[in-house]
């Protein structure tokens, strides 16, 4: 065919992508991707197993099996204090991106404007653009990426429709105080403005903090969707499984194009998820496994020439390599993947205007030995 125009001309593989291929191409250690290379817990995939033995393999009800929304009402609630009702507040998705396109689809229309904070996760503007939204982007800067709610109160007009927000941060690693969502929370009142709030990283939270959920603030619940990932919680992001969170009003919009965007998602799946997630261990332990790979990682690297703020969550921790080059990161990036064999993400990419802060991101949930052999490569450079 000839002519064809893209909706989205300037979107490209993504970054993960190409790192990962590259990763895979010069043999390197991958600490680009943000996966875990170990395996999820066995209990779990018996549960699975055991749904499709017994037979659960047609399609889920539309918003997904009662029995684990009422689970997933009932961590959120006991975890928040918050109220959310299973039944019409809760509805599982394809993972927390099918999750936030279908927000943005449900919601955005020519014209309306998208604040968004930069570092930002790859999915959120190709989707605001592909239904004709504004994006108007915040950029924020290493090492703190702490948001100045001054310059947010002047970015919102009249068009603003949505604001998209993400805590525990990818890439950054930081988190949201409290005191920055009773800042939010104090800006969005009187307005009619959507508040997206990406937290599947709720659960890995680290140094006693505590996660600082849209569901802790009854002045945002109620214009509030909060999107949630098994993938990130149980180490089985090729699952695809998630799950969001919103008032009724809201929740019922999403779900007039979630039923013609994925209808449901893997029925034996959910069934074992609501059986996993009556263990409150099996998520709550996290926070401890993963501080234990960042102290762990740290520790192995303290003598390099890399510099670094301890991630505060994720498990991500960024590294500023201004001691050893004064390269851009995208080419510092290639060199490390190619010539010293391990992999990372240029934070570059996710950034206003590619703004380079000389600082690449890296995977800590990995193998111990991954993260050592990691370690013994970055402390040469």
């Amino acid at each position: 065919m000839q002519n064809i125009i893209s909706k989205l001309p300037e979107v490209s593989t993504t970054i993960f992508t190409v790192m990962s291929k590259m990763a895979n191409e010069y043999n390197a250690i991958n600490l680009s991707q943000g996966f875990p290379n170990f395996e999820t817990n066995p209990e779990l995939i018996d549960l699975v197993t055991h749904a499709m033995k017994k037979g659960y393999n047609q399609y889920a009800p539309m918003p997904g099996l009662l029995s684990l929304r009422e689970i997933i009402a009932e961590k959120t609630n006991t975890l928040y204090e918050s109220n959310y009702h299973p039944d019409t507040e809760v509805t599982v998705t394809a993972g927390a991106t099918q999750a936030i396109f279908t927000i943005i689809s449900a919601f955005i229309n020519p014209g309306d404007e998208v604040i968004i904070f930069k570092p930002a996760y790859d999915s959120y503007e190709p989707s605001i653009e592909l239904f004709g939204g504004t994006i108007v982007p915040i950029q924020l800067s290493a090492p703190g990426f702490t948001v100045d709610w001054q310059e947010v109160a002047s970015k919102i007009t009249s068009k603003t429709k949505m604001m998209i927000i993400n805590t525990p941060h990818n890439p950054s690693g930081t988190i949201l105080s409290k005191e920055d969502m009773l800042q939010l929370q104090k800006l969005l009142t009187n307005t009619d403005i959507i508040l997206l709030s990406d937290e599947v990283y709720e659960h890995i939270v680290f140094d006693d903090q505590e996660h600082q959920s849209i569901a802790r603030f009854p002045g945002l619940i109620e214009r509030s969707f909060i999107t949630a990932s098994f993938g990130k919680t149980f180490h089985t992001t090729g699952w695809k499984m998630g799950y969001c969170i919103a008032p009724k009003e809201l929740m019922r919009e999403f779900r007039k194009v979630h039923q013609f965007n994925v209808f449901c998602t893997s029925h034996p799946m959910q069934h074992a998820l609501s059986e996993f997630l009556k263990t409150p261990d099996n998520y709550l332990s996290l926070p401890n496994l993963f501080q234990q790979k960042r102290d762990l990682f740290l520790s192995l690297i303290k003598d390099s020439k890399f510099i670094y703020t301890p991630a505060a969550g994720t498990y991500f921790q960024l590294l500023n390599y201004t001691r050893i080059t004064n390269e851009n990161d995208i080419t510092f990036a290639e060199k490390l993947t190619k010539e010293h064999k391990i992999a990372s993400i240029p934070v570059s990419v996710f950034n206003l205007n590619q703004q380079d802060d000389k600082v690449l991101r890296f995977c800590f949930a990995k193998t111990d030995d991954t993260l050592k052999r990691a370690a013994e490569v970055l402390c040469k450079i």
